[in-house]
C-alpha cells in the first residue's frame, strides 16, 4: 500500500495458541479419554515494517483470526512472543501499561452488523475510545473530534446522532473504522473487514483504508480469504495452513512465483478472467481434522508432490528464493 520501509514495528516469534476442547472431567474419567487440544496457532513468526501491510491468507479454520486476537490481547498466547516497538505485548497487557498500548493498536472486526452496539448512537460508539483514553476534554471538543472522524471516513457529522440500524453494511464498517482511528493508533489489525460486504462496497472500503493508511502512516495486518483483495492491499503476504505459516514473501514474488504447493492451489482457485486457457488445478481434498492433524507436513495428504519425508518430518519455515517457505518439495527442487 505504501512504498515506505523501515524497522519492524511488530515482531512475532514462535507464537502459539492451544485451546482445550476436552470433554467434561467426569466424562473423560468414565470413558477413559485423554484431554484434547486444538493447536489453533502453532509456532507462527513474522514481522511488519512501519507503514507496511502484511496480508494473511488461508482457508477457514487455519488460525488467521486467532493470530489477530493474540496480537490485540483478546487471547493470551500459550507460548511465543509478540513485540510492538520493542515492548513485550503479553507482559504489557497484564500490567499497568495495557491502556497506553491499547491506544496504539486497534482492531476492525469482520462483521459490521455484530461489532456495533445497536443501543448506542454513532457518537457514543466513535467517542468511546476518546473517553476511555482521555484524549479530549469537554463535550464540545469531543463532538468536534467525532465530526472530524466521521468526515475522514466519508460520513456526515450529522450521522453522529443516528443508530447503527439506520446504515448500510458499508456505512457500518466506516463507523467501525472511525472508531478504530479515534485513538490515533499506529497499528491496525483488520480481520476480514470486507468479507460481509457486497463487492462494489468492498472496493470503496478498501480504497478508504488505503487512503487513511497513507495519510496516517498506519501499519496493518490485513486478514482475508480473498487473494484478489490481498493482492490489492498488501506489501507482504503470509499463507497459513493448519495453524502454521507455510509461505511468506513479498506480494509480487508470491503472486508471480509461488513456491508452496498449497499457495499454488489457492492461486489456481482464482477465476481466470482473461480466459488465457492455461492449465488449472483445483484445490484437492478437505482440510484435515485439527484435533488429529497429519504427521509430518500437515499438507501432505492433499499435496501431489508429497513423498515419504513429507509424511514423517514436519518442514520448518526457511528462507527460500525471495521469501520463506516450509516445504520439503521446494527445498529438494521437486516442484515443476
Amino acid at each position: 500500500m505504501t512504498g515506505a520501509t523501515g524497522s519492524p514495528l511488530v515482531e512475532v516469534r514462535g507464537l502459539s495458541k492451544h485451546f482445550d476442547v476436552s470433554a467434561p472431567w467426569l466424562a473423560r474419567v468414565i470413558e477413559r479419554r485423554a484431554p484434547q487440544f486444538v493447536h489453533a496457532v502453532d509456532g507462527v513468526s513474522f514481522s511488519i515494517a512501519r507503514g507496511q501491510t502484511l496480508g494473511l491468507v488461508g482457508e477457514s479454520g487455519c488460525g488467521k483470526s486467532t493470530v489477530a486476537r493474540l496480537l490485540v490481547g483478546l487471547h493470551t498466547p500459550t507460548s511465543g512472543q509478540v513485540r510492538m516497538d520493542g515492548i513485550d505485548m503479553t507482559q504489557a497487557f497484564a500490567s499497568g501499561q495495557a491502556g497506553a498500548l491499547r491506544r496504539r493498536l486497534q482492531m476492525i472486526f469482520q462483521d459490521p452488523y455484530a461489532s456495533l452496539n445497536p443501543r448506542w448512537s454513532v457518537a457514543d460508539i466513535v467517542g468511546e475510545p476518546l473517553i476511555e483514553h482521555r484524549l479530549v476534554a469537554g463535550r464540545t471538543a469531543q463532538r468536534e473530534c467525532i465530526a472530524a472522524l466521521l468526515t475522514s471516513v466519508g460520513l456526515s457529522p450529522d450521522d453522529a446522532d443516528k443508530r447503527p440500524h439506520q446504515f448500510s453494511g458499508g456505512q457500518r464498517q466506516r463507523i467501525s473504522i472511525a472508531r478504530a482511528l479515534a485513538s490515533k493508533p499506529e497499528f491496525l489489525v483488520c480481520d476480514e473487514p470486507t468479507s460481509a460486504l457486497d463487492v462494489s462496497v468492498q472496493a470503496q472500503v478498501l480504497n478508504l483504508m488505503q487512503d487513511l493508511q497513507h495519510r496516517n502512516g498506519l501499519t496493518l495486518l490485513f486478514i482475508s480469504h480473498n487473494l484478489a483483495v490481498v493482492r490489492h492491499v498488501a506489501d507482504q503476504v503470509g499463507v497459513m495452513y493448519l495453524g502454521r505459516l507455510v509461505e511468506l514473501a513479498d506480494r509480487h514474488a508470491l503472486f508471480s512465483r509461488p513456491m508452496h504447493p498449497y499457495t499454488r492451489m489457492l492461486l489456481e482457485a482464482i477465476p481466470d478472467i482473461a480466459m488465457s486457457g492455461r492449465p488449472r488445478q483445483s484445490v484437492q481434498g478437505d482440510l484435515p481434522n485439527p484435533l488429529q492433524p497429519p504427521a509430518g507436513c500437515g499438507f501432505h495428504p492433499r499435496c501431489p508432490h508429497a513423498n515419504e519425508r513429507c509424511r514423517v518430518e514436519r518442514p520448518e519455515l526457511k528462507p527460500f528464493n525471495a521469501g520463506q517457505v516450509a516445504c520439503h518439495a521446494a527445498e529438494e527442487a521437486r516442484l515443476p
